[in-house]
């Protein structure tokens, strides 16, 4: 092993255990290698330089029993998940970041040069430089339980730095390569067993119940002869085109702002005509340039946030206070209700009922879940009987009787606080004294909602963000009189609903429409201002946000959004102002885009100032105002570190991973200080050490 490579001091070490296997019809035995950490499937198998090491010596066991073959599988449900990422901090010179890629190669291309042949027995989630490592094997087979399969390293600030760059390409095309490489990862998506089988990735697919007794057998037959792995030949003619389009979308979408996207074109550019030896060394030399670069540690800190914190959130009383849930009642029947009682009904797989104003719309609140679930059935995610119970547990009423015995009711109707009361001073006579009375509100009082309750202790806030299915943020908010045992079972709702829950205190707008509603209110004052909407939209270019601001603007909704203004006014008039713009806009009912356009008519309603901004003082300005504002909420308590903020923006606001969330940014460019007089994170994280 290299000494530039620093210790793993939280290493978990995957070893890599050999044994020998009679497989019917073969005079000598195969060497299976079996990966494990040992810990169960909850704790994925990884390679950090201890791991490696332990590989590097099966290798070498294996070999030495020249066996028939000898095949790569993982302990059960988890084949490899890649590269140890919690060491990556400790990587603090480039030359490790080297060592640690010539390592990863050397190891690995054992398997690809060994004249005994190899394969590796996918046999479950296997990402990264666990897929990775299945290249460098002659051949490939793969469960049909494996539960996710790519190489993510690009959507981490990274690069498949250990073959796969070179490899993959070469073994199913370029179009493929870019998908799983680029595509994929920059759009959080993983391949399921039977397209890596249709790419080409593997030879092979078996059903999980039989997998290794099925996948050795077809070894036994590739070794003998009996089974031939056909792979087309690569088509090279269409090498420079793919790329070229493939580059042409991220300058559109991220504008040059993510390196590790950049770094992986040139890689892949690279694999089409470079031997395999040059092909690694720049791959070595890429992944150590990451590594040693700003966006990468931001991008494993939002991953720690993402995988570690929003599994753990901050405050939330003991479980054991948690009430068990029943039956859902939700107020309204309109299209945020319903897609709350598909998620409710889907995950808790409880009775549950939609009341409204009239039976028309409580009918098409329920038809609307019937149909999201048979769509479902089509698309071959859900069977048939499963799809019936789901039915059968969602109804529908006007009479909110229907809700006496609801162990959890949540309103979904329109943000007014007089209506809110209104409904539960309603509800709190028809419902039993332990029900939880849950608020999707997205910016009013939960305190003061209950104010006038009876018992304003089962009262909170479960914010949700559109659209409910796809957005894995969900707000938590504590009232002021909101006790223990109801925020406990909020959490434990919102985990069965398999939402990441930060807990938040009640105040105006929370924490991501807070900070978007201060973001755009900049974005505004300076179309008020005068400045062309062309040059606000694309003011913050440069930041790789996966939206620009007019673009977000329609998806949150102009109505929306300046009602959250108008609230955040009333509570900050000093910070939040109300543009007249925004107003124009919103009385005038006109979409603000068409056809991924400004709408030519938005732009005729505005009424522009004489003192246009260039695009550098749009930027700065938006900014600054994220840094003043996150420094508040963190002063009021609005969540307990800066760390809830960045989960909150990355999960609910599709805050880019390469900036690590709002917090690191500001940090990095300098923003903080300047605004604020100090950072939000200490140095060195998600940055280098000083």
């Amino acid at each position: 092993m290299s000494t530039a490579l620093p210790d793993y001091p939280n290493e978990v070490v995957t070893q890599a255990l050999v044994r020998l296997v009679k497989v019917p019809g073969l005079t000598k035995p195969a060497a299976l290698i079996t990966l494990d950490n040992g810990l169960d499937y909850k704790k994925p198998n990884s390679f950090g330089p201890a791991g490696l090491a332990a590989l590097d010596e099966a290798i070498t066991k294996a070999t030495e029993a020249d066996p028939a073959f000898i095949a790569l599988t993982g302990k059960p449900y988890i084949f490899c998940v890649g590269a140890d990422i919690t060491g990556m901090p400790f990587l603090t010179q480039r030359d490790q970041a080297v060592a640690l890629g010539e390592l990863g190669h050397r190891v690995f291309a054992r398997l690809r040069a060994s004249s005994i042949p190899t394969f590796a027995f996918i046999n479950g989630a296997a990402l990264g430089g666990g897929l990775e490592v299945s290249l460098h094997c002659h051949y490939r087979t793969v469960s049909g339980g494996a539960a996710a399969l790519g190489l993510p390293e690009v959507a981490i600030g990274l690069v498949p730095g250990w073959g796969g760059s070179q490899l993959l390409p070469n073994l199913i095309g370029i179009p493929g390569a870019a998908q799983v490489i680029l595509q994929n990862p920059l759009t959080q998506k993983v391949l399921k067993p039977q397209q890596a089988r249709e790419l080409g990735i593997a030879d092979a697919l078996f059903e999980p119940a039989d997998f290794l007794e099925r996948s050795l057998e077809w070894a036994a037959g590739v070794v003998q002869g009996d089974v031939q792995v056909e792979r087309p030949e690569v088509d090279k003619d269409m090498w420079d085109g793919v790329l070229f389009f493939a580059k042409q979308q991220l300058d559109e979408r991220l504008h040059g702002a993510v390196p590790s996207a950049n770094k992986a074109l040139e890689l892949l550019a690279l694999a089409k005509d470079a031997t395999f030896e040059d092909g690694t060394a720049a791959e070595t030399r890429a992944l150590a340039d990451l590594i040693m670069g700003d966006e990468s540690r931001a991008s494993l800190y939002a991953f720690d946030l993402v995988q570690r914190r929003a599994k753990r959130p901050v405050g939330v009383p003991d479980k054991d206070l948690a009430r068990r849930i029943t039956k859902v009642g939700i107020v309204g029947a309109g299209l945020m209700a319903s897609q709350l009682a598909l998620l409710f009904v889907r995950r808790l797989q409880v009775p549950v009922v939609l009341t409204d104003l009239d039976q028309t719309r409580v009918d098409k609140g329920v038809e609307y879940v019937h149909s999201q679930i048979a769509k479902t059935v089509s698309k071959g995610r859900m069977d048939e009987g499963t799809a019936a119970k789901l039915r059968g547990l969602v109804t529908g009423s006007v009479d909110k009787a229907a809700f006496a015995d609801a162990d959890f009711v949540i309103e979904a109707v329109f943000e007014n606080l007089d209506l809110k009361k209104q409904i539960w001073a309603e509800l709190e006579k028809i419902v039993s004294p332990g029900t939880v009375l849950a608020t999707n509100t997205s910016s009013l009082s939960v305190t003061e909602m209950a104010a006038d309750l009876e018992h304003p202790e089962r009262v909170v806030g479960f914010h949700f963000f559109n659209p409910v299915a796809v957005l894995p943020l969900l707000e938590i908010i504590k009232g002021g009189r909101t006790d223990d045992a109801t925020l406990a079972t909020a959490f434990a709702v919102g985990k069965d609903l398999r939402k990441s829950c930060v807990l938040v205190k009640d105040a105006p707008a929370f924490v991501v429409n807070r900070l978007l509603t201060r973001f755009t209110s900049e974005i505004f004052a300076a179309i008020d201002a005068g400045t062309p909407l062309d040059t606000v939209d694309s003011a913050l270019d440069p930041l790789g946000l996966p939206m620009r601001p007019i673009a977000l603007l329609q998806l949150v909704g102009p109505a929306v959004a300046y009602h959250v203004g108008e609230t955040l006014h009333e509570a900050f008039p000093d910070r939040f102002a109300v543009s007249p713009n925004l107003a124009r806009i919103v009385e005038a009912g006109k979409p603000l885009m068409l056809d991924d356009e400004i709408n030519p008519e938005v732009v005729a309603l505005i009424e522009a100032g004489d003192k246009p901004l260039t695009a550098d003082e749009v930027r700065q300005k938006a900014l600054d105002a994220l840094a003043e504002e996150t420094r508040l909420m963190l002063d009021e308590g609005v969540v307990a570190e800066a760390q809830d903020i960045d989960l909150c923006m990355l999960l609910g606001a599709g805050w880019p991973f390469h900036l690590g969330g709002v917090t690191p940014y500001l940090d990095r460019s300098g923003t903080a200080e300047r605004v604020t007089g100090k950072r939000f994170l200490p140095q060195g994280v998600a940055s280098l050490p000083a």
